[in-house]
């Protein structure tokens, strides 16, 4: 896994590029369908993103607050 993710970064978007472009010669105007394809799924990815991202904060801010409402206060 330590050579394979580097490689898979590196190789994906040349392929996705490299696609398109054959894409374009081959079909000319219809490449433009691919590329809608394409921004549509980095659209859907994203939206998972933001929201793992956001349910993950919220899960930290309640952690944080059920820790904070078991320890009673100090008194120095």
């Amino acid at each position: 896994m330590r050579i394979a993710k580097p490689i898979l970064l590196v190789t994906t978007p040349i392929g996705m590029a490299e696609g398109l472009y054959e894409g374009y010669r081959l079909a000319g105007g219809l490449v433009f369908i691919m590329i809608a394809m394409v921004v549509v799924m980095l659209a859907a990815l994203g939206s998972v993103i933001v929201v793992i991202r956001r349910e993950a904060a919220r899960d930290a801010a309640a952690r944080t607050n059920a820790h904070a409402a078991v320890e009673p206060p100090r008194e120095g």
